[in-house]
């Protein structure tokens, strides 16, 4: 039997074949999910996916599990702690800030459009996603 597809990114990392199989290009609605992708690959910038995959169970405990309005409210030492090693996250000061800021801007989209999936799927037509084969 032939690799998957995708076998050229992952290269082997279990970890790495689980999310393509099991998550990638699949539709997720949640406005916790939403916001633990835009979190995950906010954190992502200049590192590996597969380096966020590994530590995306310390990044759910961290955050308490993507709550959107408890990151809005997280003080300086919350995010101090978000710094501390012993978080288990990417330790990067703008990106801890950045997921607090991004936490408020959810809060106004879901007080404006009722939740963050509907309002990030409204920019779907049909708010269906279009389904393609991969060779």
């Amino acid at each position: 039997e032939s690799p998957p597809w995708f076998a050229k990114f992952t290269r082997g990392d279990p970890m790495y074949d689980k999310y393509m199989e099991d998550e990638w290009g699949y539709e997720t609605h949640g406005d916790n999910e939403l916001f633990e992708m835009l979190i995950l690959e906010g954190a992502q910038a200049g590192l590996s996916w597969s380096t966020i995959l590994k530590k995306r169970e310390a990044y759910r405990v961290a955050y308490d599990g993507f709550d959107i309005s408890t990151i809005a409210a997280y003080d300086a030492k919350k995010q101090q702690e978000l710094l501390s090693e012993d978080s288990g996250i990417v330790r990067n000061r703008l990106k801890v800030a950045a997921s607090v800021k991004n936490a408020i801007a959810a809060q106004e989209i879901q007080q404006e459009h009722g939740s963050l999936d509907e309002y990030l799927w409204s920019f779907v037509p049909g708010s269906k996603p279009i389904l393609n084969q991969h060779p």
